[in-house]
């Protein structure tokens, strides 16, 4: 299992956001995304995997990307 470095949370009505950065045990960080929500009576979990080489350019999408909401 990989440990956890850095792990917040964001909810949003039914839905959960966990935003994690990990270290594998090869020494490599990446970030890991966990979309959980509640849908009727069961709950869904959804999880993405950045990996270190390409944590600047998602992090410069999603800046983008939210910047654009507010224009």
């Amino acid at each position: 299992m990989d440990s956890a470095l850095y792990s917040t949370m964001v909810r949003s009505g039914r839905t959960t956001y966990f935003v994690d950065l990990k270290e594998a045990k090869n020494g490599s960080k990446y970030l890991s995304i966990t979309e959980s929500k509640i849908n009727g009576e069961q709950k869904q979990k959804q999880t993405i995997r950045i990996f270190g080489e390409t944590i600047e350019e998602f992090r410069k999408a999603v800046n983008d990307a939210a910047a654009a909401i507010t224009q």
